[in-house]
């Protein structure tokens, strides 16, 4: 089967089972400000749970898309590296809401794995939580799973949240044997965790609410179910890795095209990325594959790179991606090419990134030919530190943060092209020094207002347009401090959607379109009483005297100015109650 069509047999397996298909939701997790990214199914469910939210519908199913790069469910290291684990994913997944709870559960899930994609039952094994007396019982009857097959397991394994609050419970676990069939498998052989064993579907049993570290009971026990639909894709297709389930291959197929270089992909045991080169090309493809799934889907849900939050992720994602495009000898941008790929595979099933593909592209596109022209050097003074380096000692935390600072390297970059030199940074030491950056900054930030207080401006004082509008249109009037020591500018309108700082809350960010130019907006200053200077480092095309009087796309950060402004308000309500 290929993915797309597991994808459609699971969901309609459930409807067919009275659940509601539910479409997928952001991956940005609007009014939860405990999440980066989506990361789980149940996360936009999760008032359901609680018992805040009555849907119309009490079963729903999904595939969901998640993103796992931060928090407690964090798998950006081992990207590329293990056969299983992806920043991006889709996660299939059943809910009851208080309808049903572990007997339909685990009925179902038996019932779709061995009658409609019909894998063999002698495949199958099953964890319990280590005091779920009651869901070893249900495997025994409902399912005729013997008791030699069902293991029980602690809290580490087989009780799941969805972070450090929020729902969550006991879960039981189906697992799927990829080895001989004609050597035993055993509890000895299970509890090896050689890989051997893989879990292929997560049943929780939503029984509690987490908060300040207690466990609530919620009001109604529910039922979160997960299987990653890769994975399962990739057990369907008689494959051992989810990189070569038809979905991702694809892309990975796409990186061979670019390169000309073949992928093998055949081992995952971690070898030396120095003196063995297929092994590195094989890491650098699948890389290239995650992350440009990642990327599509999350500039399709409305985030562009920026310096902090979730447009931080995002810009680590894109230059971890172009470091390991390095590796494959890609010396021109190819990102934009493989969210391509991705937008052709994947539209079928979200229609959104068709209709986003031109943003995807551009955003993209222009977020590595900036950073092109800095990996290479920085890239070339790693490699010169790196021979500094006595043996036994760590990498400079100085340099890292060197890197970090004039070339756009984030820390994890930096760590991840230390790994074939076998070398960690001085994290201690960079640390340092990034407080003592952020020390200046602030100064910076103070002394900016008195610069730009001496400055002439021209023409009518800015039109703020921010409360009705997050985009606009309009005429540049003015192009001050025409490169400042950062490289950075500031531009004037006759009119912008940016929120300019006052009245405690900080200036917008954003982006900038202007005669096939790209600008990010740093920060947003009002000025003399009037006048909105837009802070902005280019990101693509050139600073010409030409562009003042031309018509420019003002793109506010939505997300940022939504969570911003509830922070303000809920500062006014504070300050509020306790007067």
């Amino acid at each position: 089967m290929k993915t797309s069509e597991v994808r459609q047999s699971f969901l309609n397996f459930f409807k067919s089972k009275g659940h509601s298909i539910i479409e997928s939701s952001s991956l940005v997790p609007h009014g939860d400000p405990t999440l980066m990214f989506t990361n789980a199914g149940m996360n936009q469910f999760k008032d359901c749970f609680l018992g805040a939210d009555k849907r119309a519908y009490s079963r729903a199913t999904t595939s969901q898309k998640v993103m796992r790069i931060s928090g407690k469910h964090n798998d950006f290291e081992n990207v590329g590296v293990t056969a299983r684990h992806h920043t991006f994913f889709e996660m299939l997944g059943n809910f009851s809401f208080g309808d049903y709870f572990k007997p339909e559960a685990i009925a179902y899930a038996w019932e779709y794995l061995t009658e409609v994609l019909k894998l063999p039952k002698e495949r199958l094994w099953v964890t319990v939580h280590e005091s779920d007396d009651e869901a070893e019982k249900l495997w025994t009857e409902i399912a005729k799973v013997p008791l030699e097959r069902i293991i029980r397991l602690g809290d580490e394994d087989n009780f799941w949240s969805m972070g450090e609050t929020g729902p969550c419970g006991p879960c039981t676990e189906i697992h799927y044997y990829l080895g001989d069939i004609k050597i035993p498998q055993t509890r000895e052989a299970f509890l090896k965790g050689d890989g051997a064993y893989l879990e292929i579907w997560n049943l929780v049993f939503m029984q509690y609410n987490r908060s300040e570290g207690k466990l609530s009971p919620l009001p109604k026990p529910s039922v979160d179910t997960g299987m990653g639909l890769e994975r399962i894709a990739a057990v369907m297709q008689g494959k051992l890795s989810n990189y070569d389930c038809d979905a991702i291959r694809v892309i990975i197929a796409k990186a061979e095209e670019i390169s000309g270089l073949k992928y093998d992909g055949i081992s995952y045991e971690p070898k030396d990325l120095m003196s063995d080169r297929q092994y590195a090309r094989d890491v650098a493809m699948r890389v290239l594959a995650d992350h440009a799934r990642a990327m599509t889907f999350i500039v399709s849900d409305g985030v562009l790179p920026s310096s902090d939050g979730r447009g931080y992720i995002l810009r680590r994602v894109i230059r971890r991606a172009i470091r390991h495009g390095r590796v494959l000898e890609c010396k021109e941008p190819i990102l934009a090419k493989l969210c391509q790929a991705v937008i052709d595979t994947m539209s079928g099933a979200y229609p959104e990134l068709k209709e986003r593909q031109d943003t995807v592209l551009r955003v993209v596109d222009a977020e590595e030919r900036k950073f092109h022209e800095t990996l290479e050097l920085g890239l070339g003074i790693l490699q010169k530190e790196v021979a500094k380096v006595e043996k036994g000692k760590p990498f400079s935390g100085k340099t890292a943060f060197a890197l970090h600072d004039t070339y756009g390297f984030p820390l994890d970059l930096t760590e991840d092209a230390l790994k074939p030199y076998k070398l960690k940074v001085d994290s201690a030491e960079f640390d340092q020094e990034m407080e003592k950056q952020r020390s200046r900054g602030r100064e910076d930030r103070k002394s900016q207002a008195l610069v730009y207080q001496a400055l002439s401006f021209k023409g009518e004082k800015t039109n703020f347009l921010g409360y009705q509008h997050l985009q606009a249109e309009s005429k540049l009037t003015q192009i001050i401090n025409a490169e400042d020591a950062d490289g950075n500018i500031g531009l004037v309108f006759e009119a912008t959607p940016f929120y300019a700082e006052s009245g405690g809350q900080v200036g917008d960010r954003g982006s900038i379109l202007i005669a096939g130019n790209t600008f990010e907006v740093l920060d947003t200053q009002k000025v003399q009483n009037g006048y909105f200077v837009h802070q902005c480092k280019l990101v693509n095309g050139e600073i010409s005297k030409n562009l003042v009087g031309q018509t420019a796309i003002l793109l506010v950060e939505e997300e940022r100015r939504r969570r911003i402004r509830s922070h303000h308000s809920a500062t006014h309500i504070v300050h509020y109650a306790l007067r």
